[in-house]
């Protein structure tokens, strides 16, 4: 390989490194209770993510099978400030529940997502 193609080479692999950083996200990597799961009422939800999260403009809204909005704690950080933990208040009813989620990455980027699980009998 020439001096020239090895540069040009190296170039192309620093540029696309810089770019898979540039459009880096917190993703949502695992959920307790998980989507589409069926559970006993949960006294907690736990959202993984795969970047540290900024907790002041990170949030959830939970609505039960009515559409009306479950009464939940205040959200902490914890496990590297990768996991969203939110305290549900109370006991869930049996039925679906829909977890409406939104996030704020350390490094600036936004991300939401809606998922839900079911609360069995």
């Amino acid at each position: 390989m020439s001096k020239l193609n090895r540069i040009a080479f190296i170039a192309l692999i620093l540029t696309a490194a810089a770019a898979s950083q540039a459009l880096a996200h917190a993703h949502l990597k695992t959920s307790s209770p998980a989507e589409k799961a069926s559970v006993v009422s949960p006294g907690e939800l736990d959202l993984t993510f795969t970047e540290e999260l900024n907790l002041k403009f990170s949030g959830v809204k939970v609505t039960d099978p009515d559409k009306k909005e479950i009464t939940l704690g205040d959200a902490a950080l914890k496990d590297d400030d990768k996991v969203l933990a939110v305290p549900i208040s109370g006991t869930l009813a049996p039925g679906n529940y829909t977890v409406d989620w939104h996030v704020l990455s350390t490094d600036g980027h936004k991300t939401s997502g809606i998922y839900t699980f079911t609360v069995k009998p």
